[in-house]
């Protein structure tokens, strides 16, 4: 599969869909939001900048719930709101995230900034596809899609803790993916590089400027998001670098055990667990 299928009807693939994007008042999530607003979704912005996520709302005729992703009860206002105003959810995109405040210096890193970031980049996954699962599942099925990042799938040591969380997000998609499949749901992680967003800091924008290291629209991320939207993939992380398509990791499986257990055939449940683990 491509990430930018090709549009036989442009405008209509999502016609009748409802799409909820946390972190969707600006940067990727606004992207996504247009980009999928333009195939006809109706979209739910979930983000805790108000004057921001209701702006967008109202650019997408949508519907803005101010929330805080790390609170499992915003997310139930969330999954309210987004069943009373356009009867279910289809399409999840949990996207909000932030740097970790006090930067790389592990002594340095207070409890509050590493628990900010984690509450944000990985509990607001967790918490967002719990709630908004059983709604797609009302539906009939649909797609759910994390931001991760290239800091998930590599050792990335300016940030250790958003590596840790964004490897967390990569880990926890691919776990839900069977279970997730049962439902109809697929589930997948998106991993970009370094995107054109107001997550990146002006300094480090002309650092990677004065490097002549291209930066990545939000756009590409928009397109490659809703290629797992319409997809039938589960269960991946999709790299995300500027000037490519989104492209999923290959993860290689873990050595067996040795002696007489080698060659063995796994429980069906472990040995589903492992297929998803090779893609």
């Amino acid at each position: 599969m491509t990430a930018s299928p090709t549009r036989s009807t442009p405008g209509t693939t999502l016609a009748g869909k409802v799409a909820v994007i946390s972190g969707g008042a600006s940067g990727i999530g606004l992207a996504t939001g247009r980009r999928l607003a333009g195939e006809g979704a109706s979209i739910v912005v979930v983000d805790r900048d108000e004057a921001a996520g209701t702006a967008a709302a109202a650019e997408l005729a949508g519907r803005f719930v101010k929330a805080d992703v790390g609170e499992p009860g915003d997310w139930s206002e969330v999954v309210r709101v987004a069943e009373e105003t356009f009867g279910g959810i289809d399409i999840a995109f949990l996207n909000a995230g932030i740097v970790t405040p006090d930067g790389a210096e592990l002594t340095e890193i207070s409890d509050e900034a590493y628990r900010l970031a984690m509450r944000v980049n990985i509990d607001g996954v967790f918490f967002g596809a719990r709630a908004v699962t059983p709604a797609i599942e009302r539906r009939g099925g649909g797609a759910i899609v994390a931001t991760a990042s290239l800091a998930g799938l590599i050792s990335y040591s300016p940030d250790p803790v958003y590596a840790a969380n964004k490897h967390a997000v990569v880990g926890l998609v691919r776990a839900l993916a069977p279970q997730l499949g049962a439902k109809g749901i697929t589930v997948n992680a998106i991993c970009p590089g370094l995107v054109d967003t107001p997550l990146l800091s002006w300094e480090a924008k002309s650092l990677v400027a004065d490097a002549g290291f291209p930066l990545i629209a939000a756009e590409d991320i928009a397109e490659a998001v809703y290629g797992r939207v319409v997809g039938s993939d589960t269960g991946r992380a999709w790299v995300c670098q500027a000037g490519r398509p989104a492209i999923a990791y290959r993860f290689s499986g873990v050595p067996g055990p040795a002696g007489s257990a080698a060659g063995r055939t796994p429980p069906a449940e472990l040995a589903a667990h492992d297929q998803v683990g090779r893609q």
